[in-house]
């Protein structure tokens, strides 16, 4: 019920027409800028520390600016920038590209902010980059480039991401030069025989394989060249449109269909491995730049993520709430009449109107059944019949987060009282020690505000008994793909199955853990397991989740409070084509995704454990 870190969103709009086109059909030439705004805006939940935007005028004269880029940070990012440059002359171009921040790696301040730009003097080698990705070879990346004699003057993917696809822009300015020069092209001549001839296509291809980590990578050059490229796993998503006026990328499907008001299925997923690209004339192309490597398609954006709005996603989202249904009324004992159910925080909105939905087939066929065996009886009454259908599921608002509170600071033993009442409840929302109390969360991390202020609150109702609801399985592994995730001995799960393991007087699976880790450092990428895995081995998800409750119950309380959590079954079942599940299962599906959780855990270990 702490939320957790957003991944980063981008967008990106090609105009496919002169600008005049757009003057005379739309009143503005500014329509690609105003659209781009749109597509920053509804995709806002992706980027809370900062924004930036970049544009190219593709038909400017020598000496006269020809790519623009605009950053800010703060939640508040995306309207300083478009206020400077809405009424700005120089960003009525043909060519956007934006970007929505979200840290996942600590780092912050305005040179962290995407696009990241590589200047030239020469239109066809300048280059700027954004993206929604994180790598997890950044080393072998850097020692790449360091022994081409670069050297990058920040240790970031991001930054050292420049610098790659930089170098093969240079080497494709100058194949292409050396082709113009065979052909006896001189001068300015040659210049213009490059910009007309580059192909983003293959930068791509000399500068992605090697790469590990989840990603969608975007850019633009000066010569007008565009790309967006997602990763051979599938793991990030990203969407994009086109018809005879304009061509569009974006993370999220449901902006592109809110800003060109379109129907779902005229938007398109790029593929693991593909990339859409545009030349300087706009002849756009889809190609296969990268072998797939299976769909691992992240199922927390599913989740979580993604915007609800979307029309497979809302209704995965349902699925997820009305899977666990038989799960719950276990958990209540069948006792739906004395049971209210409710949801927190907003974001798990969906998965309780399908919990809901759920709930009220299951009382549906309850009522179907009992009209049917009384009618074999007698003839019903109007009022047996109606004292049957009395009975309802029951669904409150119970929980409200104070939103004002969020940007108060204090210190110490106040600030601790201060997270007490981030959340307030709905008085007589539930008949004190008469109902149970089932409130459903899209996924449970840290636990942190569940111990530190959620029980607590909820326990003033005076429930005959909590039950929380995770729509998703329990959080077990870090992510390191782009989700700014706790470390792993901050998760509760982590926490409870390492605490089950020395009251059972079975510490010497922590050891052998830490050592099979170590070994992973031997051996060869291809090769890496998750051997971090055996720390849950021993236990089942129950006795997991009993034991999260046993940590998580504030000392004093003493109602009942019992944790339902989604299976990975039931996971795949709801999101069939986003099987991504390695948080949960720690099924990484990439060798840098093995080799980070088993250093995560041997920092953990050696911290822990030494002497």
């Amino acid at each position: 019920m702490e939320p957790l870190k957003h991944e980063c969103g981008v967008a990106m709009i090609r105009l496919l027409k002169p600008l005049q086109y757009y003057r005379e059909k739309y009143g503005t030439p500014m329509y690609g800028l105003n659209k781009l705004y749109l597509l920053m805006e509804k995709q806002h939940n992706r980027g809370q520390e900062g924004a930036g935007l970049a544009c190219i005028k593709m038909d400017a004269a020598p000496g006269e600016e020809y790519m623009f880029r605009e950053r800010a940070l703060g939640s508040g990012a995306i309207t300083e920038i478009f206020s400077k440059v809405q009424d700005n002359e120089d960003y009525a171009g043909q060519l956007y590209m934006g970007h929505l921040r979200y840290s996942t790696t600590g780092r912050s301040g305005i040179s962290y902010v995407h696009p990241f730009l590589r200047r030239n003097n020469w239109k066809a080698k300048n280059l700027c980059i954004c993206g929604n990705f994180n790598l997890t070879n950044t080393d072998e990346v850097f020692e790449y480039l360091t022994s081409m004699g670069q050297h990058p003057r920040i240790y970031s993917d991001t930054y050292m991401m420049l610098e790659l696809m930089g170098h093969r822009l240079d080497r494709e300015s100058e194949r292409v030069y050396l082709e113009a020069r065979e052909k006896g092209l001189r001068d300015k001549a040659v210049t213009e025989y490059v910009e007309e001839h580059i192909d983003i296509r293959n930068v791509l291809r000399t500068s992605m394989p090697g790469l590990d980590g989840g990603y969608v990578m975007c850019g633009i050059t000066g010569s007008g060249e565009m790309f967006a490229i997602r990763d051979p796993w599938g793991i990030r998503p990203c969407f994009w449109y086109k018809d005879d006026e304009v061509l569009v990328v974006a993370s999220e499907r449901p902006v592109i269909q809110t800003t060109f008001s379109l129907e779902a299925d005229s938007v398109r997923e790029l593929g693991p491995g593909e990339a859409i690209t545009a030349n300087r004339h706009g002849v756009v192309s889809l190609s296969r730049i990268l072998e797939p490597k299976g769909n691992h398609s992240c199922s927390f954006e599913r989740i979580y993520f993604s915007r609800g709005s979307d029309r497979d996603i809302y209704l995965e989202r349902k699925a997820l709430g009305e899977q666990l249904v038989p799960e719950i009324t276990r958990a209540i004992g069948g006792d739906t009449d004395n049971t209210v159910f409710s949801f927190i925080p907003n974001t798990a909105e969906v998965a309780y109107y399908g919990m809901l939905q759920g709930f009220k087939k299951q009382s549906n066929e309850k009522k179907a059944e009992l009209l049917y065996t009384m009618m074999q009886d007698h003839r019903l009454t109007k009022e047996e019949i109606s004292q049957v259908l009395h009975n309802i599921v029951r669904g409150e608002k119970v929980a409200i987060k104070d939103i004002k509170l969020r940007t108060f600071i204090a210190e110490g033993n106040t600030k601790k009282e201060l997270a007490a009442h981030v959340y307030d409840i709905t008085y007589g929302s539930l008949r004190a020690w008469e109902d149970n109390l089932v409130i459903i969360d899209d996924s449970i991390v840290r636990g942190t505000t569940l111990k530190e202020s959620i029980l607590r609150i909820l326990d003033r109702l005076h429930p005959k008994k909590i039950v929380l609801v995770s729509s998703c399985p329990q959080v077990r592994y870090p992510d390191y793909y782009g989700i700014d995730m706790a470390s792993m001995e901050e998760f509760i799960a982590f926490r409870a199955a390492i605490a089950l393991l020395h009251e059972r007087g079975m510490e010497d699976v922590v050891d052998r853990v830490y050592r099979a880790c170590l070994a992973q450092r031997e051996v060869a990428p291809q090769e890496r397991t998750n051997p971090v895995k055996g720390i849950y081995a021993p236990f089942s998800d129950a006795e997991i989740s009993e034991k999260m409750v046993r940590m998580l119950k504030p000392e004093g309380m003493t109602t009942p409070v019992e944790i339902v959590f989604q299976t990975l079954d039931g996971l795949h079942k709801a999101c069939p084509n986003s099987p991504g599940d390695w948080y949960f299962s720690g099924d990484y599906p990439t060798p840098g995704g093995c080799r980070q959780v088993c250093e995560a855990f041997i920092r953990y270990f050696e911290q822990s454990y030494s002497e």
